[in-house]
Formats: C-alpha cells, structure tokens, sequence
C-alpha cells in the first residue's frame, strides 16, 4: 500500500509509469510529475480504467474510497465508468435546473397568461429578491429546512403577511418544477403550519351615518383641486376600489344605461365588472367630464393630463380636510358602505356583489353577476339617496356640537 512519503519520493521519468496500492488502484506518475490516481477493473469480461483525480486534490484515503465505492458497483453488476458518466449528466441536468431558472419560466407562463402586470412585479420581488438564497441551487435539493430559513427571517421582521406568501409563490415554482418532471416533491407543503398568522390591519373608516355625512359635507366644501374632490365623491358613491376609480377611462362608461364597464385587467380578482351609476354619480361624472376631453383618464393628474390620479391624490386630500390616518382612508369607504347597508339590512348578497367580491365556486358567481343587475341598480340608488340624508344628519350634528 502506497503511503506519503512513497508517493513524495516518486519523482518524474521520461516515460509514464505506476505507484500500485493495492485492489486495482494505482498513482500513475507522468513525465510532466502529475499524479494522477486510476483504477484498473474488469467489466463484462473486458478490462477497463477510470480515473479518480490527482494526487494531492485526492488524498490517499479519498482515492481508496472511490476505489472501494467503484467496487460495489461492480459486486452490484453496475460499471464504475457507465455509473460516473450517469452522474456526470445528472450534475449537469441539476446545474441546468437551479431555482432561479425555473422561478424565470413560472414569472414567464405569468405573462402569457396575462396576469396584471401588478401581480408579475410583486412576484418578481419575491422570487428574485426575498428568495435570493435559492437561485443558485439545484431545486430538486432544495430542502424544506432552507425555505424556512427564509421565510422565519421575514417573519422574524414583522412582516408576516409577506414571509406567508412569499412561502406560497416558492410553491408555486416547486410545483411549476414537479408537473415538469423536474422536482420530487413541494417542500413547501411541509411549512404550511410553520410560519405565524398575519396580523390583521383593518383599514380605518367612518362607519357611522352622521359622521359620514359631516365628512360629506366637509367633502362638498373641499377647496383643493376639483377632480380630486370629484373622484371622492365618486369612489363613495360607486363602492369602488381606489385604483378602479382614479384609473377609469373615458371608453368606459356607457351613458346610454348608466353603466361603468370596468375590464378585467383593473379589477382585483381579473373579472370585468360592470357598475351601475347612480342619479349622484352621473352629476359628478358630468360636472368634470369636459375637463378630461381630449384625454384618456376620468381624473387625470394635476401635472399631466395624459396620466391619472396618483395613488397618494385621494388620501392626501382626506389629510388636508383634517382627517388622520387613524380615522379613514380612500379605500374605507367601501367598508363604510358595506358596513351601514348590513345594518340597515340590505340584501347581503347583493352588496358582495356590488363591491366585486369574488363568489368561490365558478357557477354560482356567473349566476349571481347576471340575476343581482336590477338589484345592484337599486342598491346604488338607494346607497346614493342614503348618503343624501346622512348629509342632514351630518349639518344636525355640527349644529348641536356648536351649540
């Protein structure tokens, strides 16, 4: 058996030749003074060779163990030669299938399947971001124990809203990897209980009929720029969400029926919704039309015509008339609907509707969008002429606070 100080003493030699150690495994010792470990077998009744390495990258005790491993093989009826060339490409096809690559093609299919572009950058985030640590690897090693790291440091932050999905959008690859025969398993299913429930933030609102109708009082005296007040009103009286209505388009709204045809790329769930307006809302819409002719949006921008409201234009303006972040924002109002047309005991299916809650099961939300038209009508309508009393209401309550 070869030991270190033979193998120091071997020195170089015009022609190659062998140090053995013992089982087929010998040190070939070339003119150039590399060392190079082989193994000499025979397979199928034919002798063959493969090479382990060189001398001193592999240790005595390394080249031995690939030697006693490629012996096994043979006792199993496996060449040594077949099995390393096997793995070769299996090393390969691993490095080729890393996470960040396949996280590539699922934010890819989520294009082709027109996803907003939304939900495409905040998937991004995640994956190319948040899961940073996983690109490199190849996903089929990928261990639950990993993902968890990840996500407990986010949760850890304060942020558990994020590290739940950002758990769930790492699913999302893995399974992405697994229908293309690419991954064993989801090792994300196993920490589905792992990680703390998000807390929940309710978003402030007025939930009360005369303190909403002093706000809307305030509302209609608001002296700051005209479509952003328009917008407010606007917004209240359609149920809507902040971004459908700051990002409506002319093309939209049908005068014919009174009718808003919101597209299913704006909505949140991707179903279009139509909305019907109100006596009120026609005003509204009619009182700042004009200033949009010419121009793609409902509300434009203060500084560009061509682009619509900002996100910040509605609740900056609730600042400016007062109101603090605590006590309500855009976005509020439709809990503020929602919550007062519940208690005046409307029916509730036909508010959820309205507010373009998605229905679970397929079927039933296709019914239900076709059978509640009439009654959303009335609903708005009545939303609308509630909002009218809640203003008297409102006047009453300041009189009596400045008595």
């Amino acid at each position: 058996m070869l030991t270190l100080l033979a193998i120091g003493r071997a020195k170089k030699r015009d022609k190659p030749y062998k140090l053995a150690d013992g089982g087929g495994l010998h040190l070939l010792v070339e003119p150039s003074g590399s060392k190079l470990w082989r193994f000499r077998y025979q397979f199928d009744r034919k002798e063959k060779m493969i090479s382990f390495g060189s001398f001193p990258e592999i240790s005595i005790a390394a080249a031995r163990a690939k030697r006693e491993s490629a012996r096994k093989l043979l006792a199993e009826g496996t060449d040594p030669s077949q099995q390393k060339k096997l793995d070769k490409i299996a090393a390969e096809t691993a490095a080729n299938n890393t996470f960040g690559l396949i996280a590539e093609e699922h934010l890819d299919n989520l294009r082709k399947a027109g996803r907003a572009e939304a939900t495409i950058i905040k998937a991004r985030w995640f994956l190319r971001d948040l899961a940073s640590p996983l690109t490199k690897r190849p996903i089929a090693e990928i261990t639950p124990a990993e993902i968890l790291i990840i996500v407990k440091r986010i949760e850890a932050s304060g942020r558990r809203e994020t590290a739940k999905k950002l758990r769930s959008t790492i699913g999302r690859v893995f399974r992405h990897a697994v229908a293309t025969l690419r991954a064993p398993t989801d090792p994300t299913y196993a920490l589905k209980d792992a990680l703390l429930p998000p807390v929940v933030t309710h978003r402030p609102a007025i939930t009360l009929e005369a303190e909403l109708g002093a706000f809307l009082l305030s509302l209609d005296e608001y002296q700051g720029w005209a479509t952003v007040r328009a917008a407010l009103q606007f917004l209240i009286l359609t149920m809507t969400r902040p971004g459908e209505t700051r990002l409506m388009r002319r093309g939209e709204i049908v005068w014919q029926t009174s009718t808003w045809k919101i597209p299913a790329e704006r909505m949140k769930m991707r179903v279009p919704h139509d909305v019907p307006l109100s006596k009120q809302a026609l005003v509204v819409l009619r009182s700042i039309w004009d200033a949009s002719e010419g121009n793609e949006y409902v509300f434009p921008s203060i500084r560009s015509p061509k682009k619509p409201l900002s996100e910040n234009a509605m609740n900056s303006a609730l600042r400016r008339m007062g109101y603090a972040k605590e006590e309500v924002c855009a976005h509020g109002f439709r809990t503020s609907a929602s919550t007062i047309l519940n208690e005046r005991h409307f029916n509730p299916e036909v508010i959820e509707v309205a507010l373009a809650h998605q229905d679970e099961d397929e079927v039933r939300r296709a019914y239900n969008r076709a059978k509640y038209w009439p009654e959303r009508i009335n609903l708005l309508q009545d939303w609308a002429d509630l909002l009218d009393q809640f203003r008297i209401l409102g006047a009453q309550k300041v009189v009596n606070i400045g008595r």
